[in-house]
């Protein structure tokens, strides 16, 4: 059986240059940041050992740092920089990220973007 612990990083609220137009260039702008992230639930993680889980804090601290200093053209960029954080660790079996950018067309909430990666089955990283 192939148990899964899954972190979810729900409504991360912060605030980056994201844009091509030169408004968007010269003012920072609400993104809003959601990340699924799949794991094996091995027994050490279940057994209340913190060296056998992910640690979302650091993740989440990585994704903070990376959005709010970095600056970016395109919504498929900032999105593929988070996934790239997500999928940092060696025991990451899969993982999704959708950045909404509320407000960017007139009379819509928002406009988002999702990516996601899978890990080969072939391909084992990390021990368990």
């Amino acid at each position: 059986m192939n148990n899964n612990a899954i972190i979810t990083i729900t409504n991360l609220r912060l605030r980056t240059f994201i844009g091509f137009n030169e408004d968007e260039r010269t003012k920072q702008q609400d993104v809003v940041i959601n990340a699924e992230i799949h794991y094996p639930a091995n027994k050490l993680c279940l057994a209340d050992d913190v060296d056998n889980a992910l640690n979302y804090k650091n993740i989440c601290k990585k994704i903070i740092q990376h959005v709010e200093s970095g600056k970016f053209l395109l919504l498929e960029k900032l999105t593929s920089d988070v996934l790239g954080i997500c999928i940092d660790h060696s025991w990451v079996r899969y993982a999704k990220v959708t950045i909404d950018k509320p407000h960017a067309l007139r009379f819509a909430d928002s406009v988002s973007l999702t990516l996601s990666y899978e890990a080969d089955n072939e391909t084992v990283r990390g021990e368990f």
